[in-house]
């Protein structure tokens, strides 16, 4: 009994047991902080990258390669030097698997893959882990431009390239697991439409 007593009273462990108490709850701490400032990286780096995405989108060739060639004064009869309407070009979005009209589009939407490829290039330099199918371009009405304009295509529209479906995998992701990033968008509005580089 009386050494069972004299275990009980001893508090030269005290300190160490203490100790191991405090550490976990300080690592733990610590890796909390190591990670909320990588997915704030991580939320940096998706933003660059869609507006590095948006840039180039704008100075170089569209991607509905219908839209850069087609004249709404000649093809859709709307009278030369006027503003397209926004029904005769309700809008379009392109993705890896190809365009589709908001409506009806009398110009080709078929996807000019080099053009896509090149934009989620630009977006990889910043972002490595961007897959193709998680940008989409949208090519939205904007008022800008006019019918037959001689010099390229009859719209400006505003283009708007998008970051979708993205994940970030914690540093301790063991532990937490993936995060689902939220959604990056950038819009510009379109500068020539033609070319293969922008700087």
């Amino acid at each position: 009994m009386r050494r069972i007593a004299a275990f009980i009273r001893d508090t030269s462990g005290a300190i160490a047991a203490e100790f191991a108490l405090v550490l976990t709850i300080l690592v733990l701490f610590l890796f909390g902080i190591m990670d909320v400032g990588y997915y704030a990286w991580e939320l940096n780096r998706g933003e660059k990258a869609t507006q590095m995405g948006a840039r180039w989108a704008v100075a170089t060739d569209l991607i509905p390669s219908g839209l850069a060639g087609y004249s709404f004064a000649t093809d859709g009869g709307i009278p030369q030097g006027t503003v397209v309407p926004q029904s005769a070009f309700p809008g379009v979005t392109c993705t890896s698997t190809g365009c589709t009209c908001s409506g009806t589009c009398n110009f080709g939407t078929t996807a000019n893959t080099a053009s896509f490829d090149a934009i989620v290039a630009r977006i990889q330099d910043f972002k490595s882990d961007v897959a193709p199918e998680n940008v989409e371009v949208e090519y939205s009405w904007s008022g800008l431009g006019y019918a037959g304009d001689p010099n390229g295509p009859d719209v400006a529209p505003i283009i708007t390239v998008r970051l979708v479906n993205m994940e970030h995998r914690p540093l301790y992701g063991f532990i937490f697991g993936s995060v689902g990033l939220p959604e990056f968008a950038y819009s510009l509005t379109s500068e020539d439409g033609e070319g293969t580089f922008s700087h």
